[in-house]
Formats: C-alpha cells, sequence, structure tokens
C-alpha cells in the first residue's frame, strides 16, 4: 500500500511538472477559462498607418521594404473567457490580422467575428475595417456592430457601408450618450461623446469596467481644454487610461496646418498631468501615434522621457486584466 501511494505521488509531481512546462513554454500567458475578463491592444498608430501613403521623411522609408509588424492602427480588443466572447473597439484597416492575433493569443477558442464592435467616429481608421465584412471578402452574417446615432446614419446612407447593412453583413446596435451597455455579469461598457472634427459623424470615448477594474479609452479628441469634463477628474476614477497622443509637439506637422488637425499634443499633457500622484501617473497610457511621433521608437529620447516621468505608452498585445 505504501509502495503505491509513493507511485500516485510521483505521478502528480511528473504531470505537473510537465503542464507547468507546457505553460512556459506557450507563445502567451496561460488564463483559466474562468478568469476575469481582459483587455487587449492590438494596434496603437493613427488611422493611416506607419509607414503612411507618400511619407519620404526617414519615420517612414525604411518601413516600406522591412515592415515593423508592430504598427497597427488603433484598437483595442475585450475578451471575456468565462463565457467565451470577444469585442472590438474600432475596425480599422488592419482589422483581419488583429483578429488573428486576438484568436491565437486568447486562453480559449473565440468565434472569427467578435460579438460586438464598437465605433468611436467616421475617421478611416476607426471604420473602415469593416468593408473586409461584405460580399467581397469575409461576407459575415448580422455582425454587431455598436454606433451613436449620427454614426449610425452614415453607415446606413453611405455606401459601400449602407450594402452592408441592406445585406444583413452587419447589425447596427444603438449606442446613446452616457448609457451603458451591459456585455455580461461584471461587464459594461459606456460611450461618452468627446469634442473632435465630426464631419460625418459624433466622436466618442468609452469607459470598459470589469468585475475589479476599469479603463477609459479615448484615441482621439481635438482638445482637453475644449472638453467639459476634467481628464484630470476621469483618471482619477478608472484603473487605466488610453488616451490620444497623436502628436508628441507641433516641430513634427511642419508641412501642415496643425490647427486642422487638433490633437491633445503629448508635451502638452505630460504638462497638465505632471502634479499627478505617481500611482495617478501609472495609469496614463499614450496610443494613437502619427507616423511622425518619436514614441513609437522606445528607444528615442521621448519616448525615454515619458516612461522616466511614470507614465506609460501603449504597447502592441499588451495585456490589461479587469
Amino acid at each position: 500500500m505504501r509502495f503505491l501511494k509513493l507511485l500516485l505521488i510521483l505521478c502528480l509531481f511528473c504531470c505537473k511538472e510537465k503542464t507547468e512546462k507546457t505553460v512556459q513554454n506557450s507563445h502567451f500567458t496561460l488564463i483559466p477559462s474562468t478568469a476575469s475578463p481582459y483587455i487587449q491592444v492590438l494596434g496603437t498608430v493613427q488611422d493611416a498607418g506607419s509607414p503612411q501613403l507618400g511619407c519620404t521623411r526617414d519615420c517612414c522609408k525604411d518601413l516600406f521594404l522591412d515592415p515593423d509588424e508592430t504598427r497597427k492602427a488603433v484598437s483595442l480588443a475585450l475578451v471575456d473567457p468565462e463565457f467565451g466572447k470577444s469585442y472590438l473597439f474600432e475596425a480599422t484597416p488592419d482589422i483581419g490580422l488583429q483578429l488573428r492575433v486576438l484568436k491565437e493569443d486568447a486562453p480559449i477558442a473565440l468565434n472569427e467575428i467578435p460579438n460586438g464592435i464598437f465605433l468611436t467616429h467616421a475617421h478611416i481608421g476607426h471604420y473602415s475595417g469593416l468593408q473586409f465584412f461584405g460580399m467581397e471578402a469575409a461576407n459575415t452574417n448580422g455582425a454587431k456592430v455598436f454606433a451613436m446615432p449620427r454614426m449610425q446614419n452614415f453607415l446606413k446612407n453611405n455606401g459601400p457601408w449602407s450594402q452592408l447593412v441592406s445585406r444583413g453583413n452587419i447589425k447596427i446596435q444603438a449606442l446613446q450618450d452616457r448609457e451603458t451597455i451591459v456585455l455580461g455579469p461584471n461587464l459594461s461598457v459606456t460611450p461618452f461623446t468627446v469634442p473632435h472634427r465630426d464631419e460625418y459623424s459624433e466622436t466618442v470615448g468609452y469607459r470598459i469596467k470589469g468585475s475589479e477594474k476599469s479603463v477609459l479609452f479615448i484615441p482621439d479628441i481635438d482638445k482637453w481644454s475644449r472638453w467639459d469634463q476634467d481628464i484630470i477628474k476621469l483618471i482619477s476614477e478608472v484603473d487605466y487610461a488610453f488616451l490620444d497622443a497623436t502628436f508628441f509637439s507641433t516641430e513634427e506637422v511642419g508641412h501642415r496646418d496643425i490647427s486642422e488637425i487638433p490633437h491633445p499634443l503629448v508635451s502638452e499633457s505630460l504638462d497638465l498631468f505632471k502634479e499627478l500622484e505617481p500611482k495617478e501617473k501609472e495609469k496614463v497610457f499614450f496610443i494613437h501615434f502619427n507616423h511622425t511621433n518619436p514614441l513609437l521608437d522606445s528607444e528615442s529620447p521621448e519616448a525615454k522621457m515619458v516612461m522616466e516621468n511614470g507614465f506609460g505608452i501603449a504597447q502592441f498585445k499588451q495585456r490589461i486584466t479587469l
């Protein structure tokens, strides 16, 4: 009997050691199927990508022949492992690769098409990936697309997007300013409008809330000072904040009138946030980088300065548990 007990203990130890090695060699961090929801960063770059069409500057010229596979248009994913569901924030031109990364990195089996796509506004990098849901591509059936009223009208009344609606490739789900969408027992999403160049639609940010933590996502806004909300207060109310960092400074855009494309400069945000306590600074992750933005290079003096001051720079495939 004692021999059988020793043999059983030895077998259990060997199985445990084999499992641990398998987990360590895995290409993602293992999360049990009953784990909390998590956010994954699937893109950090401004709408037009990096390198950008027509750019001959040093920031782009080598990337045309030797692309950086981490430079994808801004997008977040939300995964609920317990219920086997996934949600996408933004439908970018890089959506095919982004959804493949999401599926391969997930600890559970996910559908090829997410359970919902939340759009922020009608600028090219944030919704044009919907084209791949049409009959020329995936030809989806009723993919849920969450949109605000003007964004809904834009999709319904302008081709080729209207064809996606009429053919049933996408099914639009109505959003309203500050009205919470409940996705599960401990998971919700709340849109809120922000000032931006709203030529075709309103622009929103999102607050994503899990059972323990919450995330603020504002990839596009004109200026913090033009908003009727206090960004400092909003940062204090969440655990993480992914914030617009399109341009580091005005020096990047010498060939264009920056007043036509207003964003909070990173230099301005750093000045605005400089009095935050260290624990508050740690919440901030800059995202949505123009192809000229030096924060795309983690070794640049600007990137090092941002991190030395206690702030974060969003990274492709970065994960945050909610």
